[in-house]
Formats: structure tokens, sequence, C-alpha cells
């Protein structure tokens, strides 16, 4: 494949939950792409109200709206959609960011040079704050804790991050995948719902022996935590739940999981535990005890 051959075809997919007329702004930015052999599937995650006419209404080309009985979660609302894709590549891409005009074209020049790509994500900037940098790349995750740092988080972009080149990790708010990778390692975890997703299907790549490539010229702006919010406590759920169960599919050997075990019970748990109480975060620290608590019931079992 070379850059002068048919344009590929990308399916763009995004999921919709109760947010319309955010969905509609991110379609609206879609009319401007200078790439023009996609699709845009709306996958709504059985909204309160189907949100098929209002998109219809807005005009948006090559856009399709499926609607599921039932909220699948970021993981099984994006499988879905891509099951019901017809592109040669996928991009997802949340619905409360913004494209720019030149985004497809630059997420997929990599693969035409480089076979070992398997994704490819944009520099990510804040919608609110245009200027200031969410992710440049991700830093390596840290099997000690469980944690990991964004390449350039909230630093002003002075153009440090413009370079292009390989990451640890793809950006679950916007990555281009090839349809190769999927057919090779499968889509996303669907045991996840939300959060660490992007970890676990990045990690599936690399040991399958893609690499995870991030375009510094590309960016998306992102309306950030708009679906669940900062302080959400579902939010502190998921994020405890996976974040062990990450470790537990990936730490690679029982040492490095119990050195994790070791520092979450010692460290994390009695920080939470302190800070929750303190400030009567009472819904957030039952949030956590709930994430620890479902590692726990399925210890026994392979997480899948």
């Amino acid at each position: 494949m070379n850059a002068t051959a048919t344009e590929p075809l990308i399916s763009i997919i995004t999921l919709n939950y109760n947010q319309t007329d955010i969905t509609c702004a991110f379609l609206e930015s879609t009319k401007n792409l200078t790439y023009k052999n996609y699709e845009i599937l709306v996958c709504d995650m059985a909204s309160d109200i189907d949100p098929t006419a209002q998109i219809i209404a807005g005009n948006y080309p090559n856009t399709k709206v499926l609607v599921s009985d039932k909220n699948l979660g970021f993981t099984g609302g994006n499988n879905w959609g891509m099951r019901q894709a017809n592109g040669d590549y996928m991009f997802i891409v949340n619905n409360d960011t913004e494209v720019t005009p030149d985004l497809l074209d630059l997420l997929i020049a990599p693969f035409y040079n480089d076979t070992t790509i398997g994704a490819t994500s944009p520099k990510i900037k804040y919608y609110s704050h245009p200027n200031i940098i969410q992710y440049a790349g991700f830093k390596p995750m840290n099997y000690f804790t469980g944690r990991v740092g964004a390449v350039g988080g909230h630093e002003e972009d002075k153009g440090q991050y413009d370079g292009s080149g390989y990451t640890n990790c793809a950006h679950g708010c916007a990555m281009l995948v090839k349809k190769e990778v999927i057919d090779k390692v499968g889509m996303f975890p669907e045991s996840f719902f939300i959060y660490y997703e992007e970890w676990d299907w990045s990690a599936r790549m690399q040991r399958a022996g893609y690499n995870i490539f991030y375009e510094g010229r590309a960016t998306i702006y992102h309306k950030e935590s708009i679906t669940m919010g900062k302080k959400s406590s579902v939010k502190l759920y998921y994020h405890t739940r996976n974040r062990i169960m990450y470790m537990r599919r990936n730490c690679s050997n029982a040492l490095q999981l119990g050195a994790f075990y070791a520092f979450f019970t010692f460290f994390t748990a009695p920080k939470a535990i302190i800070t929750y109480t303190l400030k009567g975060q009472f819904p957030h620290l039952k949030s956590f005890f709930k994430g620890i608590a479902w590692n726990l019931k399925t210890s026994s079992q392979s997480p899948v």
C-alpha cells in the first residue's frame, strides 16, 4: 500500500449515551474532514431518547445511527460498532471530541510506511483550553503502582511534541486501528467496560508484534469527563476495579504482581480510606471497596 493508492475505507465509530447535542457537535466537525473515504457509525447505548431523528436532521455525510437495546459500555459498545463496520481501518473516537480537517490523513499515513504499526493516536488537547496538551503519547506503565502518565500532560503546546514515533499505548479517546490487527488479536476486552481498556488492548497488540504510534502532527480536541464527571464515584469504581484487573492480566510474573498487591494494600488503600473519610465522600469509599471486592470475587478465575 502507498499514499497514491485508492484511499482505504475508514470506519469512524463513536458512542452516544444521552449526549446527542455533544455527538452532533462532533459530527459537525467531521464535515470538514479532507479524507473522504469514510463511514461514521454512531452507536447509541440505550439513551433515554432515541437520537436517530436529531442526527439525521443534521445531514451528516456517510453517517449511520445504530441503536442498542442496552448500554454495552465503552468496550462493548465499540466492539458492537466494529462488528457492523466495513472499514479497512477503525477509528475509535469519543463523541466529546472535535476533529481537525487533516486528522485522518495524518493518522493513516504512518501505516503506509511501516507494516509493524497496529494503531495510531493523535496529539489530544483540551477543547476548553485548546493550547494545553492532554496526550502526546503515554509513558510506560508502572507495574509497581499500576499507574501511568501521559507524555506532555497539562503542558502548554509549544511544538515540543510535534515529532512522531512509537509510544507505549494508544489513547481510547482517539485511536486508528488496522483491521488486520483486530482480526489477529481481537477487539477491546469487554470485561473492562470502561477505563484501562486501551492499555489492555495495546498490550495485546504489542505482544502480537505490532507497534503503537503517536502522530504528533495530528490534533483532536477533547471535552474531557463530560460522560461521568471528574469526581464520579462510578468512575472511581471502574478505575479501581480495572487497575487491579489490568495488573492481573498483564504482569509478567507472580513477583511483579505480588509487588503491585503490596503497594496497593499498604499505600493505595490506606490513602484512599483516609482521603474519602476525611472528605465525607462515602459513596466514593464504597465504590473503592466495591472495585477491590470484584477482583477478590474473581480471584480464582482468569480475568477475561
